[in-house]
This record gives structure tokens, sequence and C-alpha cells, in this order.
């Protein structure tokens, strides 16, 4: 290291005689110095240099295909961005009563079954000052044992890129992984609780008003926050037929929830799309199972450009896809 020390200070560009911060070229000892220290061979600690060099190169294969992905920090949205879901031409638009109605009949069987846990398939923009947009493609999966404990896995993963790396920003640097990589897995020991979202969530409409009302900690459940509660129910919560039935009840009753006919989600599956037109600049789409009133599916996209983070309107700011 001392050796090292010597050609750094041998090599110095900015005498402390001299002008600070120099921006004149460097003399030829100097040059000889640098080259001495950058190319030839040291005969010790030569771990050390490959590391760094290695970490630089790293570096510098993630901020290329965060460019070549998301375009730069002045460029458009990310290339890897999905695009919104688009209702299918000629499709025709189910009311949400209908909906509410059909979910009450299919739940009289009481199949499926309420089940504490969640499957889901999210994504997210991340956005702040001064960095591209980062996009978080994430599969969850939450299970709960007979004993209060549970175990969640959450695994990088974009059903849109099956098979291709995906761009996540786990432990707060942006980087590529394989599809399918294991971003975090955890075994929490058992724990319970009277209330949301660890009780267990009603299946009658007005009781389970309340606790959605409880669970997003509000006096009132506007359509948003309905929207909110939902969400996260459902991130906690598998829900079964009456849950599902009593739910889409509660939406068909909230103000400004539009149908707009038939889409695909994600994940290939067909339901029926509900918008709901914020008016602050974000537009929210449901979709559910027409049949069982089941959320399939949630979808927050802007409605106009917000030049601040150079997100055009028409971007996926988040989805998210609930399974079985």
């Amino acid at each position: 290291m001392a050796d090292e020390l010597d050609l750094l200070r041998a090599a110095d560009p900015a005498p402390a005689d001299g002008p600070y911060f120099g921006d004149g070229p460097l003399d030829h000892t100097a040059e000889r110095h640098l080259a001495r220290l950058l190319h030839e061979p040291r005969p010790v600690r030569r771990t050390r240099p490959r590391l760094a060099w290695g970490l630089v190169a790293a570096a510098v294969v993630v901020a290329t295909t965060l460019t070549l992905l998301l375009g730069g920090s002045s460029g458009t949205p990310a290339l890897a961005a999905p695009r919104p879901l688009t209702v299918r031409a000629h499709s025709v638009p189910v009311p949400l009563a209908d909906v509410a109605e059909l979910a009450a009949v299919a739940a009289r069987d009481g199949s499926p079954a309420l089940r504490q846990g969640t499957h889901v398939q999210s994504w997210s923009l991340g956005m702040s000052d001064g960095k591209p947009p980062v996009t978080l493609p994430e599969e969850r999966v939450v299970r709960w044992q007979a004993d209060g404990s549970h175990t969640e896995l959450v695994v990088a993963t974009d059903p849109s890129r099956p098979g291709r790396p995906v761009l996540t920003d786990a432990g707060d640097t942006p980087r590529l992984v394989e599809d399918g990589h294991v971003l975090s897995r955890r075994t929490y020991p058992p724990m319970w609780g009277d209330a949301p979202p660890l009780a267990t969530p009603p299946h009658d409409p007005a009781k389970l008003r309340a606790y959605l009302t409880e669970l997003n900690h509000t006096d009132t459940l506007d359509t948003p926050e309905l929207l909110d509660a939902a969400a996260e129910l459902l991130d906690n919560w598998t829900l079964g037929a009456g849950e599902s039935a009593a739910l889409a009840e509660l939406l068909a009753k909230a103000g400004g929830l539009r149908p707009v006919g038939e889409v695909t989600d994600r994940l290939g599956r067909t339901g029926q799309a509900y918008v709901y037109d914020s008016g602050s600049g974000l537009r929210r789409m449901l979709i559910l199972d027409p049949a069982t009133g089941t959320v399939l599916g949630m979808e927050s996209t802007l409605t106009r450009d917000d030049p601040e983070y150079g997100v055009k309107a028409g971007a996926v700011m988040q989805y998210s896809a609930w399974m079985r």
C-alpha cells in the first residue's frame, strides 16, 4: 500500500503551490506515474484491484441497462414498463350491480373458502428526484400455519417478460436479476389479533364495510378509500365466495366506478373492468370476475403528464393481480 500511495502523491496533478482544482493536463512525470499505477502488474494485493474493477464494471452494466430500459432521467418512461390494460373492442360492460347479484348466487355453496395469506403479482413505478424511474415487478406468496406463524416468499418475476431478467431495486440499488430470483424468504413467529388485518374479515356487507373502514384508519369509506382498503385486505387474505360477494356489493354501491367492458389481465384471465377517475390525474381500474365477484386485479395509470418525473400520460404507475 505504501508504494501505491507514493505513486499517487508523485502523480499529484494539483500541487499545493498550484491553482486549486486545476484543469490543465498532467505533465510527463505525472502521466508516467499514473500509467505505472493503472497498468503495471502489482506483486501484492492483486485481489483488491480486480474486485474494484469488477464493481466498476457492474456499475457500468447497471447504468447502461437502466439507460436502455428506462431512457435516462430526461427520457421517456421505462421501456420495460407494462402498457395499460385495454378494454376488448365491442365487449359489453356488465354493471356492478349485476356482478354483485351473480356473486351472491355463487356464494350460496360456500366454496371456495376464506384463507389467510395471499398470492399476488405486483408491479410499481418508483420515482425520485434526479433519478430515472425504476420497475419493480415481483410475486409474493404468504402462507399461514395452524399455529399462527406464517411464511413470506418474494420473487422477482414479470409475467409480461417470462424468462427474461427483471429489474429490481431490492437493497436500494437498481440492478438486474434473473427471472424467478428470490428477493426475500422470511418466517414469522405466531401472532394473533382482533383488529384488521389479522382479524378474520366478515362476509356480511355491513360488517365488512366497518372492517374495511377500520383497516383504512378512516371514519369514512369513499370510493378511493374503499379501493385502498380492498387492496390491503387482498394483500393479507384470499377471499372466499362469501367475502367476495360482500365486497362486490360494497363496490356496487360505491359511486364513480364506471363499467367499461372486458379485459384480459396480466395473468391472462378474462374479467370485467371498472374505472374510477379521481380528477387528480390518476385513473384506477378494478378488474372483477363477473360470475363470482372475485377481485382479479387493480391498476393505476396517469391521465396527464408529470414533467417533474418525466412520466407521460397513460403510464402505468402500479398494478396488482391476486391469485388463489
